[in-house]
């Protein structure tokens, strides 16, 4: 028996974006269910039951924000795709803390999107089931052990710069904040020059040129991606 397709709610008021994104996940299998607002969205939710919610900030009626914060508080955990402005830093920032899972940025790509929504799918499929040796390319972490390893060689890092990787590590392919990663390293937020302290020397240790980084990538005016597993 085949597998369920898997539906994925697509929420925008601009009519184009959803034709787009109706047409281009289509061909790769998915279901698509639209929204025009924020009203809608919440119907659909409730009584579609997506997989996976690809959500525009700027809605006329409710702010996607706000339809974030309330499916959370719910407590759903279907994987959220934000789409933003590229000058909405603030609201991206605001959206990812509040439990979105990734975002692409107006204008984008269809193959970027379908890229972001498998990788969010798969993540969400993989957090119960955390590997002990994370690896991706050159770079391995013993979860266990608590050893980091560079092409087979052991690399020393101080306490706070291995929970820094940690945590990337267990988000690996998902974008965090700032503040998000403090919280989970320091307990409460610190000025965010200290987080890119620690991120800069981590990166002198385990990354072939620290300049173009190949694991630990900046998301600019809003935090750091880890490199998926291999």
């Amino acid at each position: 028996m085949n597998a369920p397709a898997i539906k994925i709610l697509v929420v925008d008021d601009e009519q184009p974006i959803r034709k787009l994104l109706r047409a281009g996940l289509a061909t790769q299998g998915y279901v698509i269910i639209d929204a025009p607002n924020g009203r809608t969205a919440l119907e659909e939710m409730a009584n579609s039951a997506p997989d996976l919610v690809v959500l525009d900030l700027g809605l006329p009626d409710i702010p996607g924000q706000e339809l974030l914060k309330r499916w959370r508080a719910e407590g759903s955990s279907v994987p959220i795709v934000i789409l933003s402005s590229r000058t909405d830093e603030a609201g991206i920032v605001e959206a990812l803390d509040l439990g979105a899972d990734d975002y692409v940025t107006k204008p984008f790509g269809v193959n970027e999107l379908i890229a972001r929504i498998r990788v969010a799918l798969r993540h969400r499929l993989q957090q119960q089931g955390e590997k002990p040796v994370f690896q991706t390319g050159a770079l391995s972490v013993d979860l266990v052990r608590r050893i980091v390893r560079v092409d087979g060689a052991e690399v020393k890092l101080s306490p706070k710069e291995y929970d820094i990787l940690r945590t990337l590590v267990q988000f690996a392919g998902k974008v965090l904040t700032h503040n998000f990663l403090m919280k989970q390293v320091w307990g409460e937020v610190q000025d965010v020059q200290y987080l890119r302290v620690y991120v800069r020397q981590l990166r002198q240790k385990i990354e072939p040129d620290p300049e173009q980084p190949r694991y630990i990538r900046t998301e600019t005016g809003v935090g750091y991606r880890l490199s998926e597993a291999d």
